[in-house]
């Protein structure tokens, strides 16, 4: 297997070696028999309209594997008798094509700056791995991405099985260079979380804040992680709000749930803040009793408690705040459920967090809050720790105060578990009120 290269075509400050790369390899491949091929093709490049395509994201297996994210790659291992061989299969220099779209990497590169033992051009997948194919004793395979070798799998009569599994499990704990990484990429969404609340003013648009907040992802070398949520008033209880075309009032709320990728590492944040910079007292009391809930959440991400450990603590500071502020009149015990799935769920509908990665919602665990019982917290997971309530006028199926109507209320982190206890990454990003107050409104959206 490829035993060291150069790393030219990575120019982050932050970066996963070469080595690193060769160490995923090794892990996984030895739970591969030797008698198989791996083949792990990256995302198909997908059409926007007409002649323009969505911007490519690399499939994250590849990522997580090698590193490559041009589109048309496909990593691949064989084992020779004597050890594992890695190919990378890619874009071929192409002159009067990177005219129009850009510099390839290319085969000689790919060979020589990546950590695979050789390169190959994509277009001569065929002729390459059919014999392959056709003398393995299995093929361990992502389905659905490429049709071109879904039918040369196809025809080889090999036994197929999905290599996602043993790479889910490596995945789940992250490596020291993973976490660097990923502090870098909660570093650049806590301080686009910061630009926004400067920028913010009564009858500001959802939009001009989603601009404030994606245009220092730009600025910093990254992209979103997902789809920002910018939600201002009702539209904060909507959970998933992706509109964000509408003006926020003077008064109301504003729930922005944005980060970006590093490497293709996310970062997930959500802040609630008052759009004038003043908290009604109303306000005040759901965002503190959400603040409070969070907080019980990550002190509850320690080593070796279970998966649901963080959704618990958060419950039951939820249902008991709930109770008190005279929202559900019943015991706590009704408010919780037999299995928290009692009435407190009505206004907190999601779960608590959920592992983060090279996907938002990380491979290797359940949800926060769902049926699976998912892995003991250790060292070197990154969890989300998000809480929140949501009191939607317009919902039938719940009955609240007139003086909570309308508020809907979230708060995210990205959390570390280590022996010591949950680390923050997202720490930089202010979430007390007293912080909230002084920054909305402050200046248009400069660095602090």
């Amino acid at each position: 297997m490829f035993e060291g290269g150069g790393d030219k075509h990575r120019d982050s400050s932050s970066m996963i070696t070469n080595e690193e790369y060769c160490h995923r390899q090794s892990a996984f491949l030895a739970d591969i028999p030797l008698d198989n091929v791996v083949l792990i093709p990256t995302n198909p490049v997908m059409v926007r309209s007409r002649d323009t395509n969505f911007p490519f994201r690399a499939n994250s297996y590849i990522l997580y594997l090698c590193g490559w994210n041009e589109p048309e790659g496909l990593w691949m291992a064989h084992h020779n008798g004597t050890k594992w061989i890695t190919s990378l299969f890619v874009q071929p220099r192409d002159e009067k094509k990177e005219i129009w779209e850009g510099r390839r990497i290319g085969v000689e590169q790919a060979s020589t700056q990546f950590p695979v033992d050789e390169a190959y051009s994509i277009d001569d997948l065929d002729e390459v791995i059919k014999s392959l194919l056709s003398d393995s004793k299995g093929i361990n395979y992502i389905q659905g991405l490429n049709s071109n070798l879904d039918e040369l799998v196809k025809q080889s009569g090999s036994k197929y099985s999905d290599p996602r599994p043993v790479l889910d499990s490596l995945r789940i704990l992250k490596s020291p260079q993973e976490i660097e990484v990923m502090k870098k990429s909660a570093e650049i969404a806590s301080q686009a979380h910061i630009n926004s609340m400067k920028a913010g003013h009564p009858n500001v648009g959802e939009w001009e804040l989603q601009s404030v907040i994606e245009s220092h992802f730009v600025n910093c070398k990254s992209t979103w992680a997902y789809p920002s949520i910018v939600g201002g008033g009702e539209n904060a209880t909507i959970l998933h709000y992706k509109s964000n075309n509408e003006v926020i009032n003077d008064g109301e709320l504003v729930l922005i749930d944005a980060g970006c990728e590093v490497l293709g590492y996310a970062s997930d944040i959500t802040r609630t803040w008052p759009v004038n910079g003043t908290f009604s007292q109303p306000q005040r009391e759901i965002y503190e009793l959400v603040l409070k809930a969070q907080l019980a959440a990550i002190e509850a991400c320690k080593v070796n408690n279970h998966w649901k450990s963080m959704h618990e603590a958060a419950s039951i500071v939820i249902a008991q705040g709930l109770i008190d502020l005279g929202i559900l009149q019943c015991s706590l015990k009704d408010a919780l459920g037999d299995n928290f799935d009692g009435q407190y769920r009505k206004f907190f509908m999601h779960g608590t967090g959920h592992l983060l990665g090279l996907d938002v919602h990380d491979v290797g665990g359940g949800r926060q809050g769902d049926d699976s019982p998912g892995p003991l917290l250790q060292p070197g997971m990154v969890v989300t720790v998000e809480p929140g309530l949501y009191f939607a006028s317009w919902r039938s199926d719940i009955d609240v105060p007139d003086r909570y109507a309308g508020i809907g209320i979230r708060i995210e982190d990205d959390i570390l578990i280590t022996d010591d206890g949950p680390v923050n990454l997202s720490e930089n990003c202010p979430k007390s009120i007293e912080m909230i107050e002084a920054l909305v409104g402050s200046g248009g959206g400069n660095h602090v």
